[in-house]
């Protein structure tokens, strides 16, 4: 049977109400979802669900408020399937790493919470500028962000490349892009700095001793870098090491896909976030889906590319066990 890869979204896959349709269906859900609760001292449910306060927007709510997501939506993929789901590797856009090593084993799901919790303030206190998504590919992107100052931040297709650097730079950087590129369009990104650049060192430092207090182990299968898109090293200071290098570096996703691609796999399974413009669970699609369709596409590679980020029933999943159950 071809492999199956796990894969999680990061920023900008959450939403006001994330999680409520599966507490209500699902124990497997109310668990994960209880366990966020005691581990962060507040009411992940609340923030998640009904975001009263607008919080889950900044990075110190979001980060968590994804990871938590990302595992009950495992949970509850793996209850429906009797707990066959035989992953043979995982990989996390950004922030999703982290529920990749959870997935893995790497990390309890506890650590990771305060893990994420702390990055998330610590990239949303010391972070500065922004984010620009091109539709250009890294070498283009790469010309254009030399000569204002600005730093690749994500490599998530062959034809999308994330800039980012101070407002002043960007602004420049954008008004040399209509100017020369006219056909290419720059897509600002809402977050709260320019994540994966020069300008989180700070944080970076910070979150170092972090990681450095935290508990690793050796992951049950591999779980990719965005820092290297290879396989992290199981020996768990090369994992921490690899995790301090993200903030400062570009995610490598389109390295990631291709060492998927490589190693043959014939199934992707999304869990977690969802976007699109309706309020409703129910009505969000897939974050990282067609990112992958596309590059597998590209490639010449079938694959079977499907999602659990809201309430699945029973019956449809059972129907898709040949393509997650191994």
């Amino acid at each position: 049977m071809q492999p199956l890869m796990l894969v999680f979204p990061g920023q900008g896959a959450q939403y006001a109400g994330m999680g409520s349709d599966l507490y209500q269906s699902f124990a497997a859900a109310r668990g994960v979802y209880d366990q966020a609760c005691e581990a962060l001292g507040y009411d992940m449910r609340e923030l998640s669900f009904k975001d009263p306060n607008r919080q889950i927007g900044l990075t110190r709510y979001t980060q968590p408020a994804l990871l938590t997501h990302s595992i009950a939506c495992l949970r509850v993929a793996e209850s429906l399937s009797g707990s066959r789901i035989a992953p043979q590797a995982a990989a996390g856009h950004s922030l999703g790493e982290y529920s990749a090593l959870v997935a893995a084993g790497a990390l309890r799901f506890e650590d990771a919470l305060r893990l994420v919790s702390e990055r998330g303030r610590l990239m949303g206190t010391h972070g500065e500028g922004g984010m620009l998504a091109l539709a250009m590919g890294p070498e283009d992107a790469l010309a254009l962000a030399d000569r204002h100052c600005c730093q690749i931040a994500g490599l998530n297709l062959p034809g999308q490349t994330v800039v980012g650097g101070t407002h002043a730079d960007l602004e420049r950087l954008a008004a040399d892009l209509a100017a020369n590129h006219p056909r290419k369009r720059g897509t600002p990104l809402a977050t709260e700095g320019a994540f994966h650049t020069y300008l989180m060192v700070t944080a970076a430092r910070a979150f170092r001793e972090v990681l450095n207090a935290t508990e690793f182990s050796a992951p049950r299968y591999p779980v990719l870098s965005n820092y290297t898109a290879r396989p992290h090293d199981p020996a768990p200071d090369a994992m921490r090491t690899r995790l301090f290098f993200q903030l400062i570096n570009p995610v490598n996703w389109v390295g990631c896909m291709q060492w998927a691609v490589d190693q043959k796999a014939g199934s992707f399974l999304e869990l977690g976030g969802g976007i699109g413009r309706g309020e409703a669970p129910a009505e969000k699609r897939p974050n990282l889906q067609g990112i992958l369709r596309k590059y597998c596409r590209g490639c010449g590679h079938e694959a079977e590319i499907q999602a659990v980020i809201n309430t699945p029933t029973a019956e449809a999943f059972a129907e898709d066990q040949g393509a997650v159950s191994r």
